[in-house]
């Protein structure tokens, strides 16, 4: 996938739900794999010429697995390159989540801890909005785990407000497919690094991920119907769609 459709798809997102605004300043939470790495590209790409000036940080919160670091040095090279302020928090989420705690279910505390730490420091640098690297296929992951652990439809909100904390949370690529995303790190190369977590393909999530695709197969065309289920759904929380593009 070339960046001129990664551009195009992500603009069509920020502007369906008016995800950034004149003067904001967005932290990109960048884990070191291929969503977020694309995320970076393509915000830095749009604030080229996006009618509504803003500014990027970007930011890694090192869970603590040995040897993790290592890693993050091509990210830092690349943020670099693009001009982008790029801060590493160190953390002792690994040591808590699977030593101290010994977590059975260890997904959601590790989330809840590392969301923290991420948004504690965009505060710190001055950031309004924080954006993460959430594609279409999460969108539809997550409303079938809710409908199947939960009991009911739920799913990511494009624009989420957290009072306590005075962030704005975005999805800018809401509208993108996982496929694409794929061929966008092979297209370019990301610097991607493999998830050192060792709960990482034996989750809820990597399931349900496998149940779409079985379902897929089984009824062509479900997918992207799960999908428009969820933007046209009236989940509680979610903003308006204003299809079009924003002018200034």
């Amino acid at each position: 996938m070339k960046l001129q459709r990664v551009l195009s798809v992500t603009r069509r997102a920020i502007d369906d739900y008016h995800m950034i605004n004149a003067g904001d300043k967005i932290a990109i939470g960048v884990s070191g794999g291929k969503d977020s790495l694309t995320l970076l590209y393509a915000l830095h790409g749009l604030k080229r010429f996006y009618p509504f000036p803003f500014e990027l940080e970007a930011i890694t919160v090192d869970m603590g697995f040995h040897g993790a670091y290592e890693h993050l040095e091509p990210i830092e090279a690349l943020c670099k390159g693009l001009g982008i302020n790029y801060t590493i928090v160190p953390s002792e989420i690994a040591s808590i989540v699977f030593e101290q705690r010994k977590e059975d279910n260890p997904c959601s505390l590790c989330a809840k801890m590392r969301k923290g730490a991420f948004n504690e420091v965009a505060v710190k640098l001055g950031c309004n909005k924080v954006a993460y690297g959430h594609h279409k296929d999460d969108l539809i992951e997550t409303m079938l785990m809710s409908l199947i652990y939960e009991g009911r439809f739920f799913s990511f909100s494009p624009v989420t407000y957290l009072d306590r904390m005075k962030l704005t949370v975005i999805r800018p690529l809401m509208y993108m497919d996982e496929a694409d995303v794929i061929g966008f790190r092979n297209a370019v190369q990301l610097p991607v690094y493999k998830n050192p977590c060792p709960a990482d393909g034996y989750t809820r999530r990597e399931y349900t991920k496998e149940l779409v695709k079985k379902l897929t197969i089984e009824n062509p065309g479900c997918r992207d119907r799960f999908f428009t289920a969820i933007v046209n759904g009236n989940i509680p929380g979610w903003p308006e769609r204003f299809e079009g593009r924003r002018i200034p």
